[in-house]
Parts: C-alpha cells; sequence; structure tokens
C-alpha cells in the first residue's frame, strides 16, 4: 500500500531545532523509561491469565501515550497507529516475520548448522511468551520507529533516518548476552533497517511491530534459538545448533548469522525500492 507519512505534512519538518530536540530527546527517554516499567513487571505478576492480561494492557497504554503525545506536542492525529490498519498491516508484519526465520533456517538446514532433535508440544507455555514478546515489539517500536526514525526522516530525509536509527537499535543490543561489534553491526542491517524500511513501505507501525514480534517468538518459542543473546523460555522446537557462529550466530542466536543479515537485507532492498516505485 503506498505510504500515507508524507514529509511536508509534520510539523517537525519547520520546527524550530531546539523544539525539535526537546521533542526527540524527550521522547526516546519518556518511552524507554515506560518501556521498562512494563518489562519489570514480567519479574512481579504471577498467573498466566493476569500476566498475558497486563502485558496487552502495558502494550496498549504505550500506543495510546504515543498517540496523546503525538496529539499534544505535534498538534496531529498519529495516522501511522490508525486502527484502520491494525489488523491487515499486523497480519501482514507476523507473516513477514515468520518468513523471515523460516528462511534463514532452511538455509541453516542446507548449510548443516540446524536440525531438530525433538518437539515440544505444550503450546499453552508458549502464551506468556507470546505476550511478553508484544510489549517488546510495540515498547521498541514506537522509540526506535514511531520517534527516533519518523522524527529524523521529517527533519532531514528518509537515508538519515535508516542509518542512524539502525546504528542506534544495533547498539542498543550490544550488552545482551554473547553479544560483539559483529552482532551488533548484524541487528543493525538485518533489523534497524529492515523494520524501518518496513515503516516508511507500510506508511504505519503496525507492520514493523508485527515483523518485530513474531521475530522474537518464532526464533525463540518455536524454533528454539536465543533471542539476541536472552533466554526465551520453553520453544516448540529442541534443536542441535552446530557449526561456525558466523553461520549459526553462536550465543548470540540467529540473529549473529550472516544468513540472517543476508535475507534481512534483502527484504530492506525490496521495500525501499517498491516504495520508490510507488511513489514514481
Amino acid at each position: 500500500m503506498p505510504s500515507s507519512l508524507s514529509r511536508s505534512s509534520f510539523p517537525a519538518r519547520t520546527m524550530k531545532l531546539w523544539k525539535w530536540i526537546l521533542l526527540f530527546a524527550g521522547g526516546i527517554v519518556g518511552f524507554l523509561v515506560l518501556y521498562s516499567v512494563a518489562q519489570s513487571l514480567q519479574y512481579f505478576i504471577k498467573g498466566t491469565a493476569l500476566l498475558c492480561l497486563v502485558n496487552l494492557l502495558s502494550a496498549t497504554v504505550m500506543l495510546l501515550l504515543y498517540s496523546g503525545c503525538v496529539r499534544l506536542f505535534e498538534k496531529r492525529k498519529a495516522k501511522e497507529i490508525s486502527l484502520s490498519r491494525l489488523l491487515p498491516d499486523t497480519l501482514k508484519g507476523i507473516g513477514i516475520g515468520a518468513m523471515y526465520f523460516c528462511l534463514v533456517v532452511a538455509l541453516m538446514m542446507i548449510a548443516g548448522c540446524y536440525s531438530i532433535k525433538s518437539y515440544n508440544g505444550n503450546v499453552a507455555s508458549l502464551i506468556v511468551p507470546c505476550s511478553m514478546f508484544l510489549v517488546v515489539a510495540v515498547g521498541e517500536e514506537v522509540i526506535f520507529r514511531g520517534v527516533m526514525f519518523r522524527l529524523i526522516d521529517q527533519r532531514w530525509n528518509t537515508a538519515v533516518a535508516l542509518m542512524v536509527s539502525a546504528a542506534f537499535f544495533g547498539v542498543a543490543h550490544i550488552f545482551n548476552p554473547g553479544a560483539s561489534l559483529w552482532t551488533s553491526f548484524a541487528i543493525a542491517i538485518e533489523a534497524g533497517l529492515l523494520l524501518g524500511a518496513a515503516y516508511k513501505y507500510s506508511g504505519n507501525l503496525w507492520c514493523p511491530i508485527g515483523i518485530h514480534w513474531a521475530w522474537n517468538f518464532i526464533q525463540g518459542n518455536v524454533l528454539g534459538f536465543a533471542v539476541s543473546g536472552t533466554g526465551s523460555g520453553e520453544s516448540l522446537l529442541s534443536p542441535s545448533i552446530s557449526g561456525p557462529d558466523i553461520l549459526s550466530g553462536g550465543r548470540f542466536g540467529a540473529e549473529g548469522s550472516i544468513l540472517a543479515v543476508a535475507v534481512g537485507l534483502a527484504l530492506s532492498v525490496y521495500f525501499l525500492r517498491n516504495m520508490s516505485k510507488k511513489r514514481a
């Protein structure tokens, strides 16, 4: 679908630089604090149903506050989270995220780095991590695409927004278990660029939220990888992962594989090329 996010239609384009800096820094810090609080609730809430409800509410509150901040400080409706696109674009994003990691694992299997040892049929155990990764997807997309990418794109251009937001997204994962300069670079390319390109292409946050949500859940709780170096609980598949880290991702998980970088980069190019065609 064509992007509805015209740079000229946003006040950030002509806003005084000091006001833009306050909006930019305040948005990132404010939503980072809110996201941290939402994640910390995981350690205090007991019970599957209650925890899932709290996670859903946390994601909803972050989106409502984002909408409220845009209305208050930018004097406009947050069209990037329009409810009319919630279902179709979130589902499209989920499909892309699932396809992404299925393709990466297929390539790993061909390379002899991934095989399935056993299958865990306890689907109910995946409900909580699925809701947890919804919070991750919403929180990080609001911060890195809704605030960082969008405001830079509107103030300058898409190329600068892609480079800056992707770089910061990679750096944000540098302190995770098993992380290295390579894995941060990989995250920046395969995820930072892809999610920014998906946002720009779709014209809303729902598509990158769907990609991010499925990305984490599928690789961790379905395929059995570490997610950005961290454990994600039980998984449907118990795999045997071997081979050189550059192919398998090592301790960091599949995101550290050059195969994931190649697939993510290809998808980014696809989104950006098709975005350009629609504008022509």
